[in-house]
């Protein structure tokens, strides 16, 4: 029984026969050609051919024309691994005018080949011993230049403010001044003092970088010091970088996917591949526990529908991998906390680095003013009304306002 893996695509154009181009793509991305095949080679190459699925034309009225098509590829074709999946499915033909990737379906044989995270919802939450709310991450900010005193100085401020993951900033690289097994060392003491004031375990997701051949000795060696995360920035060094971590029995940590690099890939309407898949199904595919992407509400705004749609991608029950954890982050502030849950529910994280630092009282108390918008929202008050009797919240209210 043949097994495929199937592709849907948008494609744009005002004059196109879509039916010509779909059947063009299925037989161009697998066997070539097929009319000018010999009736006997064709038996032998059926196999391998590409299969038109569907093909649905829309017309808006405003010469907006487009097709959505699927086409199914046989995993006869390609290895059982995402970097030979997407150069079959996109690699030439991302390159052929108005054309974007928007979903992957994948069989069961690919599947298997994928475990998917390591963690995921359930086992991060177990590590943290929190079950009945979302969690709160804060991030590093201004790291580069500063040594290891320092930089433990600003992760104790972040972990007595109650949160429960602290994630070094994506660009911080391994560097003199706080190499990671160092800088591992001297932020899991701090998270250990933290714990002696507050109570509360957390999570130090050190940035992992390096040759991509050394990357898997790097996180052995923070995990040897300590470690008990890790940040990747998994478009830098593709999906295949990040399955070999996920999969490997002796990094038996949660990794955040960070999506740096993201912006050139997704944000077009014509081109690259849709955030869902790019951010959603794909990075949980490969095994990230947790995903940051840009929220509809901060800094860095993704519409609304493509959150949704990211959400969908790492919690759907319609597969047996883990769910990851969703991180809509940039320009997060406590204000945003009411309508963060209202859209993503209760299993999501809430990632602020401004909104943490940037607090009047400093960043311990920017955590507690984040805990308290998470309490308030699950226990039904406003915001304004939890602050008359928590000062954290409202001296946070008072410089970032509450957002409606």
């Amino acid at each position: 029984m043949k097994s495929y893996c199937i592709a849907t695509y948008r494609v744009f154009d005002e004059k196109a026969d879509f039916h010509k181009k779909a059947q063009g793509i299925a037989v161009g991305l697998t066997v070539g050609s097929w009319t000018e095949l010999p009736e006997a080679k064709k038996t032998t190459m059926e196999k391998h051919l590409g299969k038109v699925i569907s093909v649905q034309v829309t017309e808006d009225g405003n010469s907006v024309r487009f097709a959505d098509i699927e086409i199914a590829y046989p995993d006869v074709n390609f290895s059982a691994d995402i970097p030979a999946l997407l150069v079959t499915v996109f690699g030439k033909l991302s390159m052929d005018g108005r054309i974007r990737l928007i979903d992957l379906s994948f069989s069961e044989g690919f599947l298997a080949h994928f475990p998917g995270p390591k963690f995921g919802i359930n086992g991060v939450r177990q590590l943290l011993n929190v079950t009945d709310r979302p969690l709160l991450m804060s991030i590093f900010k201004s790291v580069i230049g500063y040594e290891l005193p320092e930089l433990r100085e600003q992760f104790l401020a972040q972990a007595l403010g109650g949160v429960d993951l602290i994630k070094d900033d994506e660009i911080l690289f391994d560097n003199p001044l706080t190499p990671i097994e160092r800088r591992v060392e001297i932020c899991m003491s701090a998270a250990e003092e933290a714990k002696q004031a507050t109570g509360q375990s957390l999570l130090y997701a050190v940035n992992l970088t390096g040759k991509t051949s050394q990357l898997a000795k790097q996180a052995k060696l923070a995990i040897d010091a300590g470690a008990n995360a890790i940040l990747f920035n998994v478009l830098a060094y593709g999906f295949d970088a990040l399955h070999e971590l996920a999969a490997d029995p002796d990094i038996n940590v949660p990794i955040a996917a960070h999506p740096a690099l993201a912006g050139a890939i997704y944000p077009s309407s014509y081109h690259g591949i849709s955030a869902s898949l790019l951010l959603g199904k794909l990075m949980r595919l490969a095994g990230a526990d947790l995903v940051l992407f840009p929220s509809p509400y901060g800094s860095v705004v993704m519409p609304i529908e493509e959150n949704m749609a990211i959400k969908d991608a790492l919690l759907t029950a319609d597969t047996q991998l883990a769910a990851s954890f969703p991180v809509p982050s940039a320009g997060i502030h406590p204000g945003l906390v009411p309508l963060i849950i209202r859209d993503f529910g209760n299993d999501v994280v809430v990632n602020a680095g401004g909104g943490v630092h940037g607090h009047p009282m400093g960043a311990a108390a920017g955590g507690h003013a984040f805990r308290q918008a998470i309490d308030a929202t699950l226990h039904g008050f406003t915001l304004e009304q939890y602050a008359e009797k928590h000062i954290e919240l409202a001296e946070a209210i008072r410089l970032w306002g509450v957002r409606a």
